[in-house]
């Protein structure tokens, strides 16, 4: 037999450098097998699946917050499956999940491999996919619609008489709900003959510390800039810390803005222009959805929910 690690079937752990029948049925079909056949008359388990891509932000624990607290008035317990943002480890996790047969399914995002897809299609379970709404979901799908966030902020940056902007943020391929905001942001500014001026990505290490670093990088490249857009909060709380050591203007000479919302951020010197993701009504709604349709599969179900997340201001931008 093979020790080849290329050749190790990621859905059974098997080394024959081919996947076994039933798993390629289940990039085809959606077929998964059943690990508690014959063990229980409902061939259900009382979980919920939920599968986000990290806990090591503070976006996803208060999603978590939502869905537990509103499971909590029932039977249900959600289980936990992270992805880190990478496709093929979504697959693999999902397919773990599905195969004990849990009763429902929360996943982030919209964008999945086409085996995903399937596997969600063919669970038989209610489904809902959350964070975002700028798609088609499977089943059920609750969240903000990215692109319009990005949308919103650009205008209100705009009205605020700021020109000449710099744009810092995460690698955006794998993050697409990053991506769609980035999208919605430029459609806006250039609808006003406005176009960013610089922009950088970074990926790993700690955001406070890749905030600080970009926007001292960005500055000097670029020294004619009045405001700074970052993807997340995080990177522009260490914006800000960075200007403010320097003795920069904040918002006078240059404005910040972020998004997110992260409550922990509300103790800085100056708090940070941001829009609020709506994270833990997203939990609570998606756990809600998941309730109603086990409660009564045959009742009329909201299956497209799209929040509407509504900007800070803070101290850093500006209004004129």
């Amino acid at each position: 037999m093979s020790t080849d690690p290329k050749s190790i079937c990621v859905y059974c752990g098997s080394r024959t450098g081919a996947l076994p029948a039933y798993a390629e049925a289940a990039r085809t079909l959606g077929y998964v097998p059943n690990k508690i056949a014959g063990a229980l008359a409902s061939q259900r388990v009382n979980l919920v699946g939920v599968i986000i891509p990290s806990l090591s932000n503070m976006v996803f624990p208060e999603v978590m917050t939502g869905i537990s607290r509103t499971l909590e008035e029932t039977d249900l317990q959600p289980v936990v499956g992270l992805t880190d943002y990478l496709p093929e480890k979504e697959e693999k996790v999902l397919y773990e999940m599905l195969s004990w047969r849990p009763s429902g399914v929360i996943i982030a995002g919209l964008e999945h491999s086409d085996a995903a897809r399937a596997m969600l299609r063919a669970a038989g379970i209610p489904v809902v996919e959350i964070m975002d709404t700028d798609g088609k979901p499977v089943d059920s799908m609750v969240g903000i619609s990215h692109r319009r966030a990005g949308s919103e902020m650009a205008k209100a940056i705009l009205k605020a008489g700021y020109r000449h902007i710099g744009f810092m943020g995460t690698k955006m391929p794998l993050d697409h709900r990053a991506r769609k905001r980035f999208e919605g942001f430029t459609e806006a500014l250039a609808k006003e003959g406005v176009e960013i001026e610089d922009r950088a990505f970074y990926s790993g290490g700690s955001a406070l510390a890749k905030g600080r670093e970009m926007t001292q990088e960005m500055l000097e490249r670029s020294p004619d800039l009045d405001f700074l857009y970052y993807s997340n909060d995080m990177i522009g709380a260490g914006g800000l810390l960075y200007l403010m050591d320097q003795g920069i203007d904040v918002p006078g000479q240059i404005g910040l803005a972020g998004f997110n919302g992260v409550e922990l951020l509300q103790g800085l010197p100056r708090q940070l222009a941001t829009m609020d993701a709506c994270r833990l009504e997203i939990g609570r709604k998606a756990a809600e959805i998941i309730i109603s349709q086990l409660d009564d599969p045959d009742a009329v179900q909201e299956h497209h929910v799209t929040l509407t997340p509504t900007i800070s201001y803070g101290d850093t931008l500006k209004r004129r």
